[in-house]
């Protein structure tokens, strides 16, 4: 076995947009490589063959869908990101959260000091954790 990276699956041509948006929010991230559908592939020319990215040193595949499904993401399965200021939760959340959806809002669960899950616009899920002080 070489290495396991998360791969997602966008749909409607969104993979690019996404990676852009998520780079753009996390600090020490970037778009590593590109391939295109060209005018002769299955997929509509110019969406994401396939690309690679990296937030905070973790990496993703990803990849616009040429064909349609009934599912697209689920939220049993996260991006989970350990924040280190209330300042950075709040602004993460709130970017986050912009057309998408909460799952549990920005608050105090009791196991950590402040928590946060939700969809994001293109559906991935997010859990945001400012832990306890030790």
């Amino acid at each position: 076995m070489q290495k396991v990276t998360p791969f997602l699956m966008f749909q409607n041509g969104k993979a690019e947009e996404a990676m852009n948006y998520y780079t753009s929010l996390i600090e020490e991230s970037e778009i590593k490589n590109i391939v295109r559908y060209g005018a002769n592939d299955v997929g509509e020319e110019g969406t994401v063959l396939i690309a690679t990215f990296s937030l905070k040193g973790q990496e993703f595949l990803c990849i616009d869908s040429n064909v349609k499904h009934e599912f697209s993401f689920t939220p049993s399965f996260s991006i989970y990101i350990t924040c280190d200021s209330e300042e950075e939760i709040n602004e993460l959340y709130e970017k986050l959260i912009k057309d998408g959806q909460a799952l549990m809002p920005l608050g105090e669960y009791g196991f950590s000091k402040k928590f946060g899950w939700l969809n994001d616009q293109f559906g991935v899920s997010w859990q945001l954790d400012l832990p306890q002080e030790k």
